[in-house]
C-alpha cells in the first residue's frame, strides 16, 4: 500500500471572530478569491486506497470507489455533458445507492491551469482547500432551490442525501488527485465551521474544516476515467454510525512524475433521495 506525505490546506476562523465567508468568483485584478479566513498549511500522510476500495463505502467512511466507464468522453460542451452524461450518472448513482430518485443539479470540470484565474465558471481549477460542499441548512435549501416546493416539503421529510459524482477526464489524475477524509477520524462537533460562499446573486454554505491530527487521509493513486468517486456531501440519516459527509481537497502528489499531464476532471452534484 502506497503512502505519500503532502500538504494539506485546512481552514483557521477569522481573527477578529467574524463570520467566514468566500467570494465563488476571484477577483479579476488579484487573481484570489476574496474571504476573511486564514490558511493552515499541515504535512499529512495520505494513503492510497487502490486494491482495498472495498473497505470504504459511502456510509461508513463517506465515500465509495467504482469502476465504470462513461459512454460520453469528450467534457467539453455543457450542453452535451448534460443529455448524454447525465443519464448515465443518475442510473449509475441509483444502482450503488438504492436510491429512489436522484436529481443533478451541476456539474464543474476543472483543469489545472497554473497562473490563470478562476474569474467565471469556465475556468475552474482543482480547489487544494480541505472543505465539505454542505452544511444541513445549505442542503435542504438545495432541495427546494431545485424542486417544486410541495415535492420538497415531502421529500426532505424523508432520508436524503447529497452526493459528489467525481471523475478524472482525458487521462489518470496524476497532478493534483483528490484526497479524502475517512468520516470516522472527524470530531464533527470540533473540526468543522459553516463559511458563507458568496455568489453574483445568492449565497450557499460550506464547512471549513479545522486540522485536526486524527483525521486519516486516503486517495486512489493514478485514478483513471474509468473510475469514478461517490463523495458523501451530507446525509440527513439519523443513526449516528452512518457517514453524514467527507471532508476532500486536491493536494498536490510529490510522488507524481515530473511531466504528468495535468489533472482534468469532473464532478457532478446529485440529490438523492429514498422511500
Amino acid at each position: 500500500m502506497t503512502t505519500v506525505s503532502a500538504e494539506l490546506v485546512y481552514f483557521a476562523p477569522p481573527l477578529d471572530g467574524s463570520r467566514p465567508f468566500t467570494n465563488i468568483n476571484a477577483d479579476s485584478t488579484t487573481g484570489l478569491r476574496p474571504r476573511n479566513w486564514m490558511q493552515e498549511v499541515h504535512t499529512v500522510e495520505i494513503e492510497s486506497v487502490r486494491g482495498k476500495e472495498s473497505d470504504y463505502t459511502l456510509d461508513t467512511a463517506g465515500f465509495q470507489y467504482v469502476t465504470k466507464p462513461s459512454k460520453h468522453s469528450a467534457f467539453i460542451n455543457d450542453e452535451d455533458i448534460r443529455e448524454e452524461y447525465y443519464p448515465e450518472s443518475i442510473e449509475l448513482l441509483k444502482d450503488i445507492t438504492g436510491a429512489s430518485k436522484v436529481v443533478l443539479f451541476d456539474h464543474t470540470v476543472r483543469r489545472h491551469r497554473p497562473g490563470d484565474a478562476e474569474t467565471d465558471e469556465s475556468k475552474r481549477q482543482p480547489v487544494n482547500q480541505v472543505h465539505v460542499d454542505q452544511t444541513p441548512e445549505s442542503a435542504t435549501a438545495r432541495v427546494h432551490r431545485h424542486l417544486p416546493a410541495g415535492e420538497a416539503e415531502k421529500l426532505v421529510k424523508k432520508r436524503f442525501q447529497i452526493i459528489n459524482l467525481w471523475r478524472p477526464i482525458s487521462h489518470p489524475a496524476i497532478d493534483h488527485p483528490l484526497a479524502l477524509c475517512d468520516y470516522r477520524t472527524v470530531d464533527v462537533k470540533k473540526d468543522l465551521v459553516p463559511v458563507t460562499l458568496v455568489y453574483p446573486d445568492r449565497e450557499g454554505e460550506t464547512f471549513g474544516v479545522k486540522f485536526n491530527p486524527t483525521h486519516r487521509w486516503k486517495y486512489e493513486r493514478g485514478m483513471k476515467p474509468d473510475e469514478v468517486v461517490l463523495i458523501k456531501c451530507y446525509d440527513s440519516a439519523k443513526n449516528d454510525n452512518i457517514a453524514k459527509f467527507t471532508p476532500h481537497t486536491g493536494f498536490k502528489d510529490p510522488s507524481a512524475p515530473q511531466g504528468a499531464p495535468l489533472r482534468e476532471s469532473i464532478e457532478l452534484r446529485a440529490l438523492v433521495f429514498y422511500e
